[in-house]
């Protein structure tokens, strides 16, 4: 019995240890013209809507994690097909995943439009660590003149 108490307390303070998602205020996509062949990318901010081709893209949320945890970038996204009377036809209401893009990816007959990542303008960047150069002395410059 003492085990198990043991072991749950260990899963409970395990899945207490991972960061909770950050809300970005931009979503940034992909947008494929399968006519032209081009490729663009674009930003939106989180609850406004943006025109790519016949479509208007609308991300609700845009959430990543921190940059010390696994990738996860997801964003609720509600995308509609202009028609030629200029209503609005819902064409896709769902999840999009930037680490699987083919998973739930816009996939119309003309446009595809994926989520690529989230970000926040005003996030200080990540502090990235390196290493100190040891100076081996095989980049440093000769004083000795060439013969």
């Amino acid at each position: 019995m003492r085990l198990r108490v043991s072991l749950a307390a260990l899963l409970a303070l395990t899945g207490a240890a991972h960061a909770d998602r950050v809300a970005n205020p931009i979503a940034v996509f992909n947008g494929l013209d399968k006519i032209t062949g081009v490729t663009t990318t674009f930003e939106i901010a989180v609850g406004d809507q943006k025109k790519f081709g016949g479509l208007i893209v609308k991300p609700d949320v845009c959430y990543t994690r921190p940059v010390t945890e696994q990738p996860k970038t997801t964003s609720f996204v509600e995308v509609d097909e202009l028609e030629t009377d200029s209503s609005r036809k819902r064409i896709f209401s769902g999840w999009m995943f930037a680490e699987s893009p083919g998973l739930n990816a816009v996939q119309h007959p003309i446009y595809d439009v994926w989520l690529t990542g989230c970000r926040d303008p005003n996030a200080p960047p990540p502090v990235v660590e390196t290493t100190p150069d040891t100076g081996t002395g095989t980049d440093q410059p000769d004083d000795q003149p060439d013969d």
